[in-house]
């Protein structure tokens, strides 16, 4: 099969095309056909050395995709060959076919074509587990999150809308500003204004979604209302900061956070689960869409992550593998 292959570390110049096996099910397993793989910052992390896929994943970046079952290894219930889905990925996705739990693999929902689904899972799974099961985010709540033009973060302002959040977002121009207002987020530009001043004369955020860490760390934490939850899912600043934590206390303060690759597979699956029941109908609903920013072939993989790098995208970057 056709794949992109990390050369060495580096810079999206190292990434290329190549041939590898097609990969076989294993128990409990399918084998997807890929038409489109979903592009993210691990994808980026990842091919700069500095996100190594877990033991005995695809050492090929990709961690979403959509396309049809190309085959069904035993053990496996649900599941035909040519059935439409989309699914998280252990690795992987940028090849014409690759290998996953059929745990791990959603229906393409009602109303969706394979290139919105492929760009699904990874937001999908990462702010739902998140947001709603982590962050125990709940209707009447103030809610930010930071990077809201980001696919997690146009994907995070849906979500919370949709369980009755009011919803703040950081964005970086006035493009992204207005991209974060369509979907219905109060938009903050950081570059010309304070999050956390704007977040306390709310009476502060219920619960922030960041992936910036460093110095927005110890500003999340007295953007925070009394009670307040902050969910750490990325650290683009660094995980370093000094904090104050009779703040934590005094405040009754939650600080966690989490990385989806890692977890095992029980615990993804039972994000699956929990997808197919709550958030799948809201995207059928139209209350939840993706937003798309470009897409590339699959021999362009270099474009798209020096795009995703670049920092101007807004939305999901997609490339077109079948």
């Amino acid at each position: 099969m056709r794949a992109v292959e990390i050369a060495s570390p580096g810079g999206p110049e190292v990434l290329r095309l190549c041939q590898r096996p097609t990969p076989v099910p294993g128990h409990g397993e399918i084998v997807i056909k890929l038409a489109y793989a979903g592009v993210n910052r691990p994808d980026v992390l990842q091919r700069a050395g500095a996100y190594a896929p877990p033991p005995g994943a695809s050492t090929l970046p990709g961690l979403e995709g959509a396309g049809h079952v190309a085959a069904v290894g035993p053990g496996v219930a649900g599941w035909a060959e040519g059935d439409a889905l989309c699914a998280l990925l252990p690795g992987g996705g940028y090849a014409e076919y690759a290998v996953c739990p059929a745990a791990h693999a959603l229906p393409v929902p009602r109303g969706t074509s394979l290139r919105d689904a492929a760009c699904l899972p990874e937001t999908a799974f990462t702010v739902w587990s998140n947001v709603v099961m982590r962050g125990r985010l709940r209707a009447g709540e103030r809610f930010l999150v930071h990077g809201g033009s980001s696919g997690i973060g146009t994907m995070a302002i849906q979500v919370a809308r949709a369980l009755g959040a009011r919803v703040f977002a950081t964005a970086g121009s006035p493009e992204k500003c207005a991209a974060c207002e369509a979907l219905g987020a109060t938009a903050i530009n950081y570059r010309d204004a304070d999050f956390g001043s704007v977040l306390r004369g709310q009476g502060g955020a219920n619960l922030i979604l960041d992936m910036v860490g460093g110095s927005y760390i110890d500003r999340n934490i007295k953007a925070l209302a009394d009670e307040g939850r902050l969910v750490n899912i990325a650290f683009l600043q660094g995980p370093k900061a000094e904090v104050n934590f009779s703040q934590i206390m005094l405040r009754r303060l939650t600080l966690t956070g989490s990385t989806l690759r890692p977890q095992s597979d029980a615990a993804k699956a039972e994000i699956a689960r929990a997808l197919r029941t709550h958030l799948w109908p809201l995207i059928e609903a139209g209350a939840v869409r993706v937003v798309h920013d470009s897409e590339f072939p699959l021999a362009e993989a270099a474009l798209a992550h020096a795009r995703m790098e670049s920092g101007a995208h807004i939305g999901k970057i997609v490339l077109k593998v079948g």
